[in-house]
């Protein structure tokens, strides 16, 4: 029986080639089993491809074909979805919760769930979505306020205007307003007390969007 993680990645090709025809990304598998490295990637396309459920492609980069389903999904994603059942039926779901974000200085990036956050259904119905604590001041003037949890729809493509979680660097995260001029990237807080940071256009990375705000009253 193959591990939750290759499970999840074996299904997530197979989607994404069934959609697009392409194979995707390793920053998208990345996302879509939650790993930080692209050597874990690796890993799990050669146990898939040893146990004959993935094949290489010569010639092609990235290139990858499904050969075969499991028939038997891991234990651990049968109780994933029990447990969504169980949510949806109370009318709420869990998402990851990764941990605290800067909303005044950018923080280490945080990228492995601590722990789950209830929230309702409706709020995360469509797409890939996690929450975040705010820790900071640099964005009051739109109502988010320090210890605020913020539900994030994953993306990595954004508006100008949009409220992103914008990755710096490849290890600093923070939430910012986003606006993009030609080669350069600004990320601009919504607190006169703080002034924009201008950043060349890959040194930042989009890595969801603001879609929902939860405010818990001590």
């Amino acid at each position: 029986m193959l591990t939750q993680k290759q499970y999840k990645l074996l299904m997530f090709i197979n989607k994404v080639l069934k959609e697009t025809g392409c194979c995707p990304s390793f920053d998208e598998m990345k996302d879509a089993v939650g790993l930080k490295s692209k050597s874990g990637i690796h890993a799990l396309i050669e146990a898939l491809v040893e146990r004959n459920f993935l094949k290489k492609l010569p010639h092609k980069a990235r290139a990858l074909e499904v050969v075969r389903l499991p028939k038997l999904k891991p234990s651990s994603i049968l109780e994933e979805e029990r447990k969504k059942e169980e949510a949806l039926h109370n009318g709420m779901v869990e998402i990851p919760l990764y941990g605290k974000i800067a909303a005044g200085t950018p923080i280490e990036a945080i990228a492995n769930p601590t722990e789950n956050f209830s929230v309702p259904y409706d709020m995360v119905a469509k797409g890939q979505y996690y929450a975040l604590t705010i820790e900071g001041d640099s964005m009051t003037e739109i109502g988010i306020m320090d210890g605020d949890t913020v539900i994030i729809k994953k993306a990595d493509t954004a508006n100008n205007g949009d409220i992103v979680v914008a990755l710096v660097d490849e290890n600093e995260a923070t939430l910012k307003e986003i606006k993009k001029e030609g080669e350069k990237v600004w990320l601009i807080p919504k607190n006169s007390l703080y002034q924009p940071r201008c950043f060349a256009a890959g040194r930042v990375r989009v890595q969801g969007i603001l879609s929902g705000l939860i405010r818990t009253y001590h």
